[in-house]
């Protein structure tokens, strides 16, 4: 399927494993800076980097072990964005992963991982009953942003939600003010929010 923006022209591509290390370095770069990040795996401190690293290749690694969908765009064969997609039927505890959770404790560190579990639990507690989609992880590389790749890459997951007649809409949520405008745009509502840290994290919904 070509998606065509004012600047090249991209291509949506459904990835498997071994495409992780691209998609792992794509949410690193996306996800590193984000405040909610800064505060659950502790950016005063060091080793911040290492932390985010091995929290997203932890959640990369289960995503595709549970044949979990993963959405890419590439341009020349390279992968320029990526959004891991949650099966309405598969509702993660991520607290009963228990091989999931001790790679977390030796690599992430057992601050970070219970911070983590907890903002997970805390985010399922406001989302809409009921079969849905969810996107966990959602990145587009930084030489392409601003570009109109997040707007596509968005319209392709919500074409892949659709194939299923059972899900009802695609939740997700975000710490970052300048997102909620953007997502707002796509059709998306939010349905609470969370408190994380000094940091208030929006879940936000758009049904089908």
């Amino acid at each position: 399927m070509p998606i065509t923006t004012d600047e090249v022209e991209a291509r949506v591509v459904r990835l498997d494993a071994s495409a992780i290390k691209e998609a792992r370095t794509i949410l690193f770069r996306a996800y590193k800076h984000e405040p909610t990040f800064k505060y659950l795996f502790q950016a005063e401190r060091p080793g911040y980097d290492q932390r985010v690293r091995a929290t997203i290749r932890e959640l990369c690694h289960l995503h595709f072990s549970l044949d979990q969908e993963v959405i890419g765009l590439t341009l020349d064969s390279r992968l320029i964005a990526v959004a891991l997609v949650g099966s309405p039927v598969v509702r993660l505890d991520l607290s009963r992963q228990f091989a999931w959770r001790m790679r977390m404790l030796l690599t992430a560190g057992s601050e970070s991982t219970w911070r983590y579990i907890e903002y997970h639990k805390q985010i399922h507690k406001v989302l809409p009953h009921g079969e849905h989609h969810e996107l966990p992880l959602i990145g587009v590389d930084a030489q392409h942003r601003s570009l109109g790749y997040g707007k596509q890459l968005m319209a392709a997951v919500e074409e892949v939600c659709r194939e299923n007649p059972a899900s009802s809409g695609i939740a997700l949520d975000t710490g970052n003010m300048r997102y909620i405008s953007f997502y707002e745009k796509l059709g998306y509502r939010i349905v609470g929010s969370v408190a994380v840290g000094d940091v208030t994290e929006s879940v936000l919904f758009k049904s089908f």
